[in-house]
């Protein structure tokens, strides 16, 4: 499954992932708002990773299967760490 990964330019260290490249089409409008200007910075094949740096894959296959997005929060942040 090939994901493209967003960085927000509102919001430090915060990456929205989709299945499709500038498909926003499953995000909601007020994340959208929230994340402001979105910039493309990766590209890769998720089912070829055994982990990620700051998320599960398991949890970023799932929620991308079932919304159509994941949204990695920063570390530490004291929301959770992702939302899908």
């Amino acid at each position: 499954m090939l994901v493209w990964v967003y960085k927000s330019s509102r919001k430090a260290n915060t990456y929205l992932y989709l299945t499709k490249r500038d498909d926003f089409k499953h995000v909601p409008d007020g994340l959208m708002i929230l994340l402001g200007d979105l910039s493309s910075v990766l590209q890769f094949d998720i089912a070829k990773r055994e982990n990620l740096p700051h998320a599960d894959v398991g949890t970023v296959i799932q929620c991308l299967e079932e919304n159509g997005y994941y949204l990695q929060l920063p570390p530490g942040d004291p929301q959770p760490d992702s939302i899908c």
